[in-house]
């Protein structure tokens, strides 16, 4: 199977190799367009010097001449009209010539053999050391004609820099090859370590996972994201856990109850009076376990989705003020004091989700509200609807507000058990108000109240 790590190295030497290929057919427009007509009007302009050199003195020895000007960095080739020709200096890898270039030169015409070239990478020309890659003029020795073809020694006179030119590009590619097959190794290495930390977290292991968050690239984020994860996954987890032995409990024990009264009523051990305790208790401990039950529905529901919305136009003040009515028994009892701040409006929303939203808030407020306190409700618009619910009761820490919408979590949970919830009624409030696209702050002091702040689109 392939790894990552040899895909990515893979990919670097392609494109190494075709950065090289680009670069060489960028390199051969250059010179098609600049260096070749340069290059060729050079070694022309050379060619005709070294011509008028020999004829401007009657002292030169043709051969001895030719001889001198190839020690000097040139190859050269002359024939006479009679087809005999000398070579001079270091020999042409490739001699083939048309005659009739041979004959036009001894005409008097000119050959450039550059400008002839045609081959797919016209840059190899300047350096094929071949007689046809040269310039011919016509030359007069001793009253016959002659055609000398002539081109520089580019092995003489640039040969330690093509070497170490050649050396230079091999070794950055070895050298390029070699780094990246090692520096890949620090760019894989983070993301095997979050493939052990996956396989970890897929195993139920959300200890010691230590990643490379401290990185300051994309993966350095990925690895704070991927631990804020395991984080929320092991919080998820233990909550769950949490929630699973509160449910086992606050099931078994109405159903012990239950179990033992029955008992008791159809075995006739109890007294006409207990009989009627016992009813009542059966009674209450039946009605939590059905709002349980109904919680745990309500919030399957809300996962799905699908179709949950049934929006409708109805009084939004009027909802609340019935929240209340519906409430009063246990405000009252507490001896609270209703602060509410009603506008009236109309509102297009789901009336009966929005109805848990406002009965588990004010539920929440009235449970943890000292005896004698004061509930406030605010409802206005603010370009949306905004409804503000405020406390005066023992408060919430800063710890735990960032984890109260958490299902399974409970912030109540180090208080008795009649007064801690199921840790599912916050959690249902936030999955409506997000259907409802709309938003929920929480401000909570310790011993001196929380506020809910809930805003949504005003249709």
């Amino acid at each position: 199977m392939r790894t990552l790590y040899v895909h990515i190295v893979a990919t670097f030497i392609v494109i190494t190799l075709v950065s090289g290929l680009c670069a060489l057919m960028l390199t051969n427009v250059y010179y098609l367009s600049k260096m070749r007509d340069y290059n060729e009007q050079k070694t022309l302009r050379i060619a005709q010097e070294i011509r008028d050199l020999y004829e401007s003195s009657s002292d030169f020895d043709f051969e001895n001449y030719l001889s001198s000007i190839a020690n000097m960095g040139f190859q050269l080739y002359a024939i006479d009209e009679h087809g005999e020709g000398s070579y001079y200096g270091a020999a042409f890898k490739h001699t083939e010539l048309e005659a009739k270039h041979i004959a036009e030169v001894l005409k008097g015409q000119t050959y450039q053999g550059m400008q002839g070239e045609d081959r797919f990478l016209n840059v190899a020309g300047f350096f094929e050391n071949s007689l046809r890659n040269s310039v011919g003029l016509p030359v007069e020795v001793l009253g016959q004609n002659y055609a000398l073809f002539i081109r520089p020694n580019l092995e003489q006179q640039i040969g330690e820099v093509r070497m170490i030119l050649a050396i230079l590009l091999v070794c950055s590619f070895l050298f390029s090859v070699v780094l990246i097959i090692f520096l890949t190794r620090f760019l894989v290495s983070p993301l095997k370590k979050l493939t052990e930390a996956t396989n970890r977290i897929v195993a139920g292991d959300y200890n010691n996972i230590q990643l490379e968050v401290k990185r300051k690239d994309e993966i350095g984020n990925l690895a704070r994201h991927f631990d804020q994860m395991a984080q929320s996954l092991k919080r998820l987890d233990q909550m769950r856990q949490e929630f699973v032995a509160n449910v086992s409990h606050e099931i078994q024990s109405p159903l012990t109850s239950i179990q033992g009264f029955a008992y008791s009523m159809l075995k006739k051990k109890a007294t006409p009076e207990e009989e009627t305790k016992y009813l009542q208790t059966i009674y209450e401990e039946s009605k939590r376990l059905s709002s349980l039950s109904n919680q745990l529905l309500t919030l399957a529901s809300l996962d799905k989705e699908t179709n949950v919305l049934k929006k409708s136009a109805f009084r939004l003040d009027e909802q609340i003020r019935q929240v209340l009515i519906t409430l009063e028994w246990q405000w009252t009892q507490k001896n609270l004091t209703v602060e509410a701040d009603l506008s009236e409006i109309v509102a297009t929303a789901d009336p009966e989700l929005l109805y848990q939203v406002w009965l588990n808030l004010m539920t929440n407020s009235i449970k943890f509200s000292q005896p004698g306190a004061t509930l406030h409700i605010e409802l206005k618009v603010e370009q949306e609807i905004k409804v503000v619910i405020r406390d005066e009761g023992i408060g919430i820490s800063q710890e735990e507000i960032p984890f109260i919408f958490d299902r399974f979590y409970k912030a109540d949970k180090a208080r008795n058990r009649t007064t801690a919830g199921s840790g599912l009624g916050l959690a249902i409030v936030k999955k409506i108000m997000d259907l409802h696209e709309g938003s929920i702050d929480v401000t909570s002091e310790l011993g001196k109240g929380t506020t809910f702040t809930l805003r949504f689109p005003y249709l």
